[in-house]
């Protein structure tokens, strides 16, 4: 079977022939099968967004706002990947805890490598698949859950990767662009993106890097709003750490509550800027102390909150 990440693509044979113009609409032209491949993997994405959900939900350290210094019980989700997958991933799991004040042991980007391999190609790391085997055995339970993440979908370090993981219990999921990545066999669920022949033959890091970032942020943002890390579409988990994002704190509070921006910034200042805090005490006239503990004991999901 030729493999799409391989293949020639007929459609852009003559690319060092066109305008600006017409290279620009090549691209555009071709992403859309990056829409029609995740159309096609739909019900994957979603069974995986539910099989990692029923196995976290009965852990109530995910639920906690994190804002410093707590520790982490709960399963931890790994993305394995090498050069443009495992940089993707890196780049999901470094996004959770600002966005929804996960913590950060929660969603981890492993990269073949190592951090060097975050700004640097270092070619050669995707076939090691000794490392990817001891950092399993070093720092894995059985509790947490990996995602392989390979365009091709034979990658020595993924596959090693998966194969660890299975090997002690854990739940594992194979990310990739062609129907027979031997990732496929190992995992427990897989995510097909069929992207198609790349834009130049080979280069991975258009349509099937971009298909991958978009299924790993689907799959952490679905994760996210069903842990109640959002109501309705606002990021109520948000850490307001800077000037804009305390700007979006009030804006969030204003929203939510009807109120001003002087009852608002009362609020998350008396909450130490906390959006869900805020918005309890303004709606139920609660102190910070009191909304915090209905927050915990409504497992920090704003809408039980509110509707208790």
């Amino acid at each position: 079977m030729s493999k799409n990440t391989e293949k020639i693509n007929t459609n852009t044979s003559d690319l060092d022939l066109k305008t600006s113009d017409e290279f620009v609409q090549c691209f555009i032209d071709e992403e859309k099968t990056v829409i029609e491949a995740l159309s096609k993997a739909k019900e994957q994405i979603a069974n995986v967004i539910e099989e990692i959900y029923v196995r976290i939900k009965s852990h109530n350290e995910v639920y906690i706002p994190y804002s410093g210094g707590e520790d982490y019980f709960g399963p931890r989700i790994y993305y394995f990947g090498a050069g443009t997958s495992g940089r993707i991933g890196v780049l999901d799991a470094s996004e959770c805890p600002p966005t929804f004040s996960a913590h950060p042991e929660m969603f981890n980007g492993v990269i073949a490598g190592g951090t060097r391999a975050i700004t640097s190609s270092v070619e050669n790391a995707e076939d090691n698949a000794l490392e990817a085997e001891t950092f399993i055995k070093k720092n894995l339970t059985e509790n947490d859950i990996v995602i392989g993440i390979s365009a091709n979908g034979n990658a020595a370090f993924v596959k090693a990767a998966l194969e660890s993981a299975r090997k002690m219990g854990v739940f594992t999921v194979a990310i990739a662009n062609n129907e027979d990545a031997q990732i496929f066999n190992i995992a427990k669920e897989k995510i097909f993106l069929d992207t198609g022949a790349e834009i130049i033959t080979g280069s991975t890091r258009l349509k099937a890097g971009t298909v991958q970032k978009i299924v790993l942020n689907i799959i952490s943002t679905g994760l996210m709003v069903k842990l109640g890390k959002v109501y309705g579409n606002l990021m109520v988990d948000v850490q307001a750490k800077n000037k804009k994002l305390k700007e979006r704190a009030a804006n969030l509070v204003m929203k939510v509550c009807e109120c001003s921006e002087q009852e608002a910034s009362k609020a998350l200042l008396e909450s130490s800027y906390k959006v869900k805090d805020s918005i309890v005490m303004i709606n139920k006239k609660l102190s910070a102390l009191e909304a915090k503990n209905l927050l915990e004991r409504n497992a920090f999901n704003l809408r039980s909150t509110l509707e208790e």
